[in-house]
């Protein structure tokens, strides 16, 4: 990354960033939904499996590699700061703390697991399914946090293109490996729906794989000799890594976790209302990857020039990617107006589903405007290492207004499964008020020249 004078340069180099994560982010969301439709096929059964599988791993995953994410505020301030003698050591005590938490997460999730599918009642071919694939899943827990590290180390240089294309090259590596295993061609055996975790976990291996011939024998990454030397466990380090990921991680998981819990408090409606929640959601999350794609961005370049001490700079990135968020958010919301039944029309042919599915992607609108505003906002205060008021935001809008609002919406009122969208709509929209009112504040206090918070 570079110092830039004009906004022409800014707008230039903010696409440069931001365009090769966005990619990344649509590869990686891509990857859960051909694990998802590959499982369909093999039969229903491990359709629900993986399903149930996958929505306990997901709101883990995203937290503790959320940790991890601290990364790149500290690296991309370093590098601001010209003071990249600072980075290999920062770097490998990340790598430390991803094995820490990976051998945590694979030993309490193995004691944990049995308990918590029995007390879902599920059928007993739905329960080994399920418990199967996590068990498949924990064989790539490891190298999946440690790559977690690399990418954002890579990115926090501003190399984005290189992640995307890391996970340009394993998409079609982990869609080979679940034809393979889950329907047992080329002489493999047909393991189902516990093929996709499987082929997920060798993904995982090759992307680590290939993340570290690139950073030993790439530039700019060689320079940095993070392979070269190994250091000695650093507590104080681990202690300033996870003050600032702690937050982050925990502010993605109650984010992720609060999807969970409505889909399961949507289980009192019928298979119709289910199946169109799921819809809508699964679609107004694929346009998430839009909103957090620039936070991720604004958290490098907002970084880098926070490190530099260039404020009015990290202002100004700042209001360019909320100002594209929003901009965007407004097309997404203007093209669902029009075309909502063809969007609704990916996922169903049911006409009573399709109908439904219509209804619930008008209020993804909302959700797709109050997101343009929180999530960049949220990278902005990353790149500024202010984590801990996004982690107090994300509990209290989700979990303190959103839930408690849906559910008595729709159980006391006849808004009924809709409640719950309008709950969360709420939530997060206060949310976004408040994020709005902290960023300015800190800008106003750190160009003013006093110290940051």
């Amino acid at each position: 990354m570079n110092e830039t004078f004009s906004i022409k340069e800014k707008w230039r180099q903010f696409l440069g960033v931001l365009l090769p994560i966005l990619i990344s982010q649509i590869a990686l969301f891509s990857m859960t939904f051909f694990d998802t439709i590959m499982s369909g096929h093999a039969s229903p059964v491990d359709l629900a499996g993986v399903a149930i599988g996958a929505s306990l791993w997901a709101p883990v995953q995203a937290g503790l590699t959320g940790i991890l994410m601290a990364v790149t505020p500290l690296v991309a301030q370093m590098v601001g700061a010209n003071r990249r003698e600072q980075v290999p050591f920062t770097v490998v005590q990340a790598f430390y703390v991803a094995i820490a938490i990976a051998v945590g997460v694979i030993v309490l999730g193995g004691l944990a697991l049995n308990p918590v599918l029995r007390m879902m009642e599920l059928e007993p071919s739905v329960h080994e399914i399920a418990r199967e694939f996590l068990h498949a899943i924990a064989i790539g827990v490891v190298p999946l946090f440690l790559y977690t590290v690399i990418r954002c180390f890579i990115d926090a240089l501003g190399e984005t293109r290189v992640t995307m294309f890391i996970t340009l090259f394993s998409l079609p590596i982990n869609v080979l490996l679940n034809y393979v295993l889950i329907f047992g061609n080329f002489g493999f055996p047909r393991l189902g729906g516990v093929g996709a975790g499987y082929a997920s976990a060798i993904t995982y291996w090759c992307i680590l794989a290939i993340s570290l011939f690139v950073v030993g024998r790439v530039q700019p990454f060689v320079e940095y000799g993070l392979l070269t030397k190994l250091y000695r466990i650093s507590l104080s380090a681990w202690k300033e890594l996870l003050k600032l990921g702690l937050p982050i991680g925990f502010s993605i998981f109650f984010e992720v976790s609060i999807f969970a819990a409505v889909t399961l408090l949507m289980s009192e409606y019928n298979t119709v209302t289910i199946a169109a929640h799921q819809a809508a959601l699964n679609f107004a999350s694929f346009i998430y990857m839009v909103p957090l794609s620039i936070s991720m961005a604004l958290t490098i370049l907002v970084g880098f020039e926070v490190g530099a001490s260039r404020f009015k700079d990290a202002r100004q990135y700042s209001y360019l990617g909320i100002g594209t968020a929003i901009s965007l958010a407004l097309l997404f919301g203007i093209g669902l107006l029009f075309f909502n039944e063809q969007v609704a029309g990916f996922y169903t042919t049911d006409e009573a589903v399709l109908r439904l599915t219509r209804q619930f992607l008008m209020y993804s609108i909302l959700f797709l405007i109050s997101d343009a505003i929180a999530a960049p906002i949220q990278g902005v205060l990353r790149g500024y290492k202010d984590v801990t008021t996004t982690f107090i935001v994300a509990l209290v809008s989700y979990w303190v207004i959103g839930l408690p609002l849906g559910y008595v919406l729709a159980q006391y009122t006849s808004l009924a499964a809709f409640g719950y969208w309008i709950g969360l709509i709420t939530g997060l929209a206060a949310g976004a008020i408040f994020l709005f009112g902290r960023l300015l504040r800190l800008q106003k206090r750190l160009i003013g020249g006093k110290s940051a918070v």
